[in-house]
């Protein structure tokens, strides 16, 4: 969460880089068993994703896939 906050307030919300750090953390958590936690992540990834890229971007589609995997 730290990795996140930092890049957040240095690259900003939807920087590569930020959104990367969420997916890793959201796949830790996901491998734990937090399923609120991953989901709660994934879906500001994807949200954030559709944004940003559009809703075919292949980045859009995978965390898609993610949020999926966590349900």
């Amino acid at each position: 969460m730290q990795v996140i906050e930092s890049r957040k307030r240095v690259l900003g919300v939807n920087h590569p880089g930020t959104l990367v750090s969420i997916s890793g953390l959201a796949t830790t958590y996901r491998n734990q068993g937090r399923w609120d936690k991953a989901e709660e992540l994934d879906v500001q990834l994807m949200e954030s994703r559709k944004r940003v890229l559009g809703q075919d971007h292949l980045d859009t589609l995978v965390s898609m896939d993610n949020l999926a995997s966590t349900f």
